[in-house]
């Protein structure tokens, strides 16, 4: 039996070792402090869409538990206590299909800039990139710039129907949905994201209002309501996705409320809201921009390797 071998070589560890030497050394170059924040949680995300994996045990008591899906909602009661800018890198733990992208337990690359907006931020991540993987310099593009280009139709005007009937010119499947997010994020995963970030990191900005999650909402030049939000995008790979952060504690709860009803209507159980994030949030969030990077997706990318599990000592069903 030779299960009990680590799936990554010494060699990969060892480099991995080095970029997070590397990682560190930049935020010690531009003053952000790192933080730790617990990984065991009392609350997890009313994000319908997002696998919590929970911490169930008797000695933990009657309150349940979580193993976090990110740091965000701690790190933001940290910046509303003053903590000026910070980053962590932790685990996070998410459920669903095991893949070469994919294990449960992953390490997160996690920062927020008080004073930034996602602009700010997406400079500065493209610096890390230069920094840490010697990239080009990122590109932008606005989201409904992006579909235009590679699909031909207006995302933020576009029907359930019309993106449907897109989306069956270009994929084979059975899917049935009259929510045009649905057939947005099946044509960006399976369509678009392949074809991204080769010629050098890209940046995709100005996501629709509908898929703000916790990022504030403005007008566009067009007259389109957008998630000031980013994703990343490198060799096909999605890498880091950003905010610039929502700091209204009423509408952060109606946007928990609204969760809530989709769930309900999804059959999925009801999470509590994180009462302790809405309090910082009325105390007083920063105005500030934030990101989440893949750190074993990054060490995959720097090592030319296809698969998460040549990166991580032990992928979850080894441990």
């Amino acid at each position: 039996m030779s299960d009990w071998q680590p799936s990554a070589s010494i060699q990969q560890l060892t480099q991995r070792a080095q970029l997070l030497t590397q990682v560190r050394q930049f935020f010690a170059q531009h003053n952000v402090l790192e933080v730790e924040t617990p990984l065991l949680c009392s609350h997890a995300v009313t994000d319908p869409h997002m696998p919590i994996l929970t911490a169930d045990n008797p000695l933990l008591g009657e309150q349940p538990y979580y193993l976090q899906s990110s740091p965000e909602y701690a790190m933001k009661r940290l910046l509303a206590a003053g903590s000026g800018p910070i980053y962590q890198l932790c685990k996070a733990f998410r459920g669903g299909e095991q893949s070469c992208r994919h294990n449960p337990e992953f390490t997160m690359l996690e920062w927020y800039r008080p004073g930034f907006d996602h602009f700010q931020l997406m400079a500065e991540i493209s610096d890390l990139l230069v920094a840490v993987m010697a990239a080009p310099a990122a590109q932008q593009i606005a989201y409904g710039e992006l579909f235009q280009q590679y699909l031909a139709i207006n995302p933020h005007t576009a029907t359930a129907k019309e993106l449907e009937q897109v989306a069956r010119q270009h994929i084979d499947i059975q899917m049935h949905s009259d929510q045009c997010d649905d057939w947005l994020n099946l044509l960006i995963a399976e369509v678009i994201e392949p074809k991204l970030g080769f010629a050098a990191p890209l940046f995709i900005y100005d996501y629709p209002a509908s898929q703000a999650a916790l990022a504030k909402v403005a007008m566009d030049a067009n007259g389109h309501a957008v998630a000031q939000r980013f994703e990343l995008y490198v060799q096909g790979i999605e890498l880091a996705n950003g905010y610039f952060e929502l700091t209204d504690s009423a509408e952060q709860a109606r946007r928990f409320q609204q969760e809530q009803q989709q769930r309900q209507q999804l059959a999925k159980p009801v999470m509590a809201s994180d009462s302790y994030l809405l309090a910082a949030l009325e105390s007083g969030l920063p105005e500030c921009a934030g990101v989440a990077l893949g750190f074993d997706r990054l060490v995959m990318l720097v090592l030319q390797q296809n698969n998460i599990s040549d990166v991580l000592s032990f992928t979850s069903d080894r441990a």
